[in-house]
């Protein structure tokens, strides 16, 4: 069965051994690119189905840090922004063949500096973490990865138009296959977030990629796994030490894993439009907040739940009546988490903290756990952000305050069926989900709406 796998599999020298590389914690931390390449897709595709006409930037347009713990109970992704402006090692430059001192670039560049190993420890350098293996996709991997398995869900509450990435999705959940799904993970121009926001989507899309292929029966059925392992695989680079049976393996304990155990995280930032000469506009990590990130990933901390709170002191100690801080509601930026499991909470929650000034993102969602319903709303946030937090729980005198070292700028408010309107906002009415449209489209769609609303109106997704 693995023969065929072996065949299709392309490998590549990325991991490193020198002395200098990171220690081995015990965890196995995958690094996941998704390169610009494009071969093997005829023009016609690329410019009219996918809008990616032009040359290829031999760059990593998508990266990602994937670390499976020690235990094999917890995954954690963390999205790293393509104009991370990083330290890059010295190298052996692709193009000249000439040796290149270490100096200071984006860290999508590395690899069209040095190819996969330069992108790989350029992010040893930048994390210290040990990267046990390299995964590099291209546009044609993911398009047959999301049609091998039948396509992925996705959800938004409002319209999503991107001229430059072709994509033009409706409010409501819809069902993209490949080509659907690249124009969403792709999507620059959707709203003024720019890289942010595309980061975010692709979260929410491997979140539903991981939910898709872990709830059907692909990986409990060997046939139906290698069939889809031998279609992805045809498109995927991987490092020479990832056999064949380890494939399997990991692909086996992905059914154990779901959003309940894995989290999703990015990269703190402290700066998104840093201008540098000769780079343009890059994104500076925020030094501390990725210190406490990458230092409780080399420790196997969880970043959320209860295990993440002991790890350090709530800077704001929960009371029956907090002091409101220093930070305008307008600087404090909010996740909405549905956690009572009542629809249209997520998005009722979303727009009462709106009203009262907060900056939410406007795409609430369910939390993870899929267990019993949460009462008690609870306001999750970096230790750092003190004095924001104190603004937060200001508003929401009831919720119970867990401290997530390394969570970032982005609090999370997860509601409980008890939650209660910020002070002074208007409760809002829950929005009525219409019900599903009716869809009969051909396979070859690149998107079949289930649930929409009309143009430019805001419909509540199930979180």
């Amino acid at each position: 069965m693995l023969n065929g796998i072996g065949s299709s599999l392309d490998r590549v020298d990325a991991i490193g051994s020198g002395p200098d590389r990171p220690a081995d914690d015990g965890a196995t931390t995958f690094l996941v690119v998704g390169t610009d390449e494009r071969e093997g897709i005829p023009e016609s595709t690329l410019k009219d189905v996918l809008h990616a006409g032009g040359e290829s930037c031999h760059c990593t347009d998508t990266m990602m840090i994937v670390q499976l713990s020690a235990n094999r109970g917890r995954a954690t992704v963390v999205s790293v922004p393509r104009d991370s402006y990083v330290d890059i090692p010295a190298h052996q430059d692709l193009a000249t063949g000439k040796q290149v001192d270490a100096s200071k670039g984006k860290i999508n560049a590395a690899y069209g500096m040095g190819g996969a190993p330069l992108a790989v420890r350029t992010v040893e350098q930048n994390t210290g973490l040990r990267i046990d293996h390299y995964v590099e996709v291209n546009f044609l991997a993911f398009v047959s990865t999301v049609d091998a398995l039948g396509g992925v869900e996705v959800c938004t509450t409002k319209p999503l138009r991107d001229d430059y990435s072709g994509l033009d999705l409706p409010a409501g959940t819809s069902r993209l296959d490949g080509a659907g799904a690249l124009r969403y993970v792709r999507a620059r121009h959707v709203d003024g977030s720019s890289d942010l926001g595309r980061m975010h989507r692709q979260q929410k899309f491997l979140a539903q990629l991981l939910h898709r292929a872990t709830t059907g029966d692909t990986l409990l059925d060997p046939a139906k796994l290698t069939g889809v392992l031998d279609t992805v695989l045809r498109s995927v680079k991987v490092d020479k030490g990832l056999g064949n049976a380890e494939l399997l393996e990991f692909a086996g304990r992905l059914k154990d894993l779901s959003a309940a155990n894995a989290d999703f995280v990015t990269v703190p930032l402290a700066e998104v439009d840093h201008q540098v000469a000769g780079w343009g506009s890059t994104v500076l990590w925020d030094e501390k907040g990725t210190t406490a990130l990458f230092e409780a990933l080399r420790a196997g901390r969880p970043l959320t739940g209860a295990g993440a709170g002991a790890a350090a002191a709530a800077a704001v100690p929960p009371s029956a009546s907090p002091v409101a801080g220093t930070v305008p509601p307008g600087e404090v930026r909010v996740q909405v988490l549905n956690g009572a499991g009542v629809q249209g909470l997520g998005f009722r929650v979303d727009a009462e903290l709106r009203k009262a000034g907060f900056a939410t993102t406007g795409t609430p969602s369910n939390a993870p756990g899929g267990g019993a319903a949460t009462t008690r709303t609870v306001i999750r946030y970096d230790p750092r952000w003190d004095e924001s937090v104190k603004t937060l729980a200001a508003s929401l005198p009831d919720a119970e305050l867990e401290a997530v070292p390394g969570l970032g700028a982005t609090f999370q408010v997860v509601a409980g069926s008890e939650y209660r309107p910020p002070a002074g906002a208007t409760a809002v009415a829950a929005a009525s989900v219409p019900p599903a449209a009716a869809a009969s489209a051909s396979a070859s769609a690149s998107a079949v709406a289930v649930a929409g609303a009309e143009s430019g109106s805001e419909i509540s997704c199930p979180g």
